[in-house]
């Protein structure tokens, strides 16, 4: 049994997805990051960098925070979802945790809550996305999912491209990066992941 402090971003959607396909038992605490729950002295207890999501495993009676730390536990705990080979696994889920994560928060940030205040930072940040739609697209290219089979990178990557429609990009650009979205957004666990800790919106389709 688990309990998870989320909200519903990207990086909270990644651990409640994996929660889902792990078939774990969890229960859901809200931390409103729009009013500063995540401040509370009770969640910095869990999470020193007052960031969600964080869990609390009562089996082992320990809590964990960063949710690339929270997905590789998981994966540990559960012996599943490691794709083909455990590194590769590693290194997509670590392109997720240091470039897609951090790079499209800043075109959230710069083009879609504050356009036409900083050009150079949009017009910076609005070219990187677009190359890391071209290094998932390239990858998947050859592959059906990021670490051959599903894992856990896959799990940690959708969440973000789930927010496509913030992202100025051109589908037709990236059909292989497309397929294995549609692909990943038709799974029950993502579906029902996506709508933790409510439901906010229907997942986007191309």
């Amino acid at each position: 049994m688990f309990d998870l402090y989320t909200f519903a971003t990207p990086n909270g959607r990644k651990v409640s997805i994996a929660l889902e396909e792990f078939g774990a038992e969890y229960n859901v605490h809200t931390v409103n990051i729009l009013k500063d729950e995540q401040f509370s002295p009770s969640f910095l207890a869990l999470s020193p960098n007052n960031k969600i999501p964080a869990v609390y495993d009562w089996d082992a009676r320990r809590s964990l925070m960063e949710s690339g730390a929270i997905l590789i536990y998981l994966a540990d705990k559960y012996h599943q979802f490691w794709g083909e080979d455990r590194y590769t696994t590693l290194e997509w889920l670590m392109l997720q945790m240091g470039g897609v994560g951090p790079m499209l928060g800043q075109v959230h940030h710069f083009l879609h809550f504050n356009p036409g205040k900083a050009p150079y930072a949009e017009a910076r940040f609005a070219a990187e996305a677009q190359r890391l739609y071209q290094v998932l697209n390239t990858r998947l290219a050859q592959v059906e999912y990021l670490s051959g089979e599903y894992s856990i990178a896959d799990m940690a990557t959708w969440p973000w491209i789930s927010r496509f429609e913030w992202h100025d990009i051109s589908w037709s650009d990236y059909p292989h990066l497309k397929r294995w979205y549609v692909e990943m957004a038709q799974r029950p666990a993502v579906q029902r992941g996506y709508d933790v800790p409510a439901v906010v919106n229907p997942i986007p389709l191309p």
